[in-house]
């Protein structure tokens, strides 16, 4: 398995990322004038903000350079996939969404949520302190491992 160098690589940061852009779609003014409803800025705000924080969380842990603060903001990110879902439930039942879309978002809500879960576990489970903790290799020692290399 190749290691992954950035959060962009993460299949969970990018499944976040899909669930962010469909609630946009999903929750915008021309989504409200298509219903014939005056547009809820509250709700569209808060779903919104709940998605973004999904992908942004992931990606801050990611960055954070220690195990233990990426656990912390997957968990995070994984309680925030819960407001996204507990929120489609709210937009179903005030009519803003058709049983079709809520079941396609809330199906992507909950595909994140496993995601990040099994990420989580992954990275309990390797035991490893995290890239803050990883000694930079000095010059010399590059020189010397370039030098015994060239010998072989």
């Amino acid at each position: 398995m190749a290691t992954v160098q950035k959060f962009e690589d993460l299949i969970a940061w990018q499944r976040a990322r899909e669930l962010t852009r469909e609630i946009y779609k999903s929750f915008n003014a021309e989504t409200f004038k298509h219903l014939n409803l005056p547009p809820d800025y509250g709700f569209s705000d808060q779903i919104q903000r709940a998605s973004v924080s999904v992908m942004s969380n992931i990606a801050e842990g990611f960055e954070r350079g220690t195990q233990a603060e990426l656990v912390n903001y997957l968990f995070i990110a994984k309680g925030s996939c819960g407001e996204v879902r507990c929120q489609l439930y709210v937009a179903l039942d005030n009519g803003y969404l058709n049983p079709e879309t809520f079941k396609r978002l809330k199906n992507l809500s909950e595909n994140c949520s496993i995601l990040i879960y099994r990420f989580i576990q992954s990275v309990k489970r390797q035991g490893v302190a995290g890239h803050q903790f990883k000694r930079e290799k000095s010059r010399a020692q590059m020189e010397r491992e370039k030098f015994d290399r060239a010998l072989t």
